[in-house]
């Protein structure tokens, strides 16, 4: 007979493949349904880049700080306990013309991690309060839980420094352009990997953009 090791781990990237695992070589065209994430809104600070802001260090912190803590209160609940992978961190960035920001342009950005369906503002708020016994951080007691549908988007993964997804994008812009797309919304990364731990060179970030049909 079989011996139960507690519950079955849920893995989202494994549910979601399409959006999770596209090809480096050709764009494709994926619609995204309505998820749970939480997320974070924040700016990096003048003068600074992503790489070395304070501020999106300290966002990054406190998302898989949330993440994890989420995880192990779902994990260990009395009552249909659900063990589950903890998702990529993803972000929402403005979307600048050439795929740069210009001088002194503002980076206000919204940090995304997916979570299950069964995920519950009170279990985020534990998990806040959890994260904040433990490390202080401001940050912490932002995070929110919403649900959010992207809809319809163009998507290919970026191998590489962060600072060479231009052309990857302008990969996005003509597939758009042959194919009468619009682009509308954010632009959006997923960062398959710790940014604040991979080499450049070993960097795979999925690059997408909402768009609309002409």
């Amino acid at each position: 007979m079989a011996v139960s090791n507690g519950p079955a781990k849920l893995d989202l990237r494994k549910v979601y493949k399409a959006l999770y695992s596209p090809s480096a070589k050709t764009v494709s065209v994926v619609d995204v349904p309505d998820l749970a994430f939480i997320m974070l809104d924040g700016s990096v600070e003048p003068g600074s880049s992503p790489s070395n802001s304070e501020g999106f260090r300290r966002g990054i912190e406190a998302m898989y700080g949330i993440s994890y803590g989420v995880k192990f209160i779902s994990k260990l609940r009395a009552v249909d306990p659900v063990d589950f992978t903890v998702m990529t961190l993803e972000g929402l960035w403005p979307l600048w013309e050439g795929g740069t920001p210009p001088a002194g342009a503002p980076m206000d950005f919204t940090l995304l991690m997916m979570q299950p369906d069964h995920v519950t503002d009170e279990m985020v708020r534990m998990a806040v309060d959890q994260g904040a016994a433990r490390h202080a951080n401001p940050l912490l007691e932002h995070v929110r839980l919403e649900r959010w549908r992207e809809g319809l988007c163009l998507q290919v993964m970026h191998v590489g420094p962060y600072a060479d997804e231009p052309r990857t994008m302008e990969r996005l812009a003509s597939y758009a352009a042959e194919h009468a797309y619009r682009n509308r919304g954010r632009h959006h990364e997923i960062y398959l990997g710790d940014p604040r731990r991979a080499r450049p060179e070993n960097l795979r970030t999925i690059l997408r953009q909402p768009v609309s049909a002409a």
